[in-house]
């Protein structure tokens, strides 16, 4: 599979059933060429006006299934929510 397909996926948390977003970057072990990290945007501030400042870096071990239209997760949001660099 290619990155660019990864971003055409929807992320959909299993714990709580709630969509995360699209994948808009993976990060890569460096040694193995493994992906161990994707990133999905985290929610918006203030409708969406003033855009975002934090993130979901999901590791690759709690992605739990990767669909036709969707990739299965299973976080615990909070812990997952990291602030944008």
């Amino acid at each position: 599979m290619r990155i660019c397909e990864l971003r055409e996926k929807e992320v959909i948390n299993c714990r709580d059933c709630i969509r995360l977003g699209y994948v808009i970057d993976v990060e890569f072990d460096i040694h193995s060429g493994c992906i161990t990290h994707i990133i999905v945007p985290g929610p918006c501030k203030i409708w969406g006006i003033l855009g975002r400042d934090h993130e979901y870096v999901i590791k690759s071990c709690d992605i739990k299934q990767i669909g036709i239209d969707i990739i299965l997760v299973d976080i615990d949001a909070e812990k997952c929510l990291v602030k944008c660099i």
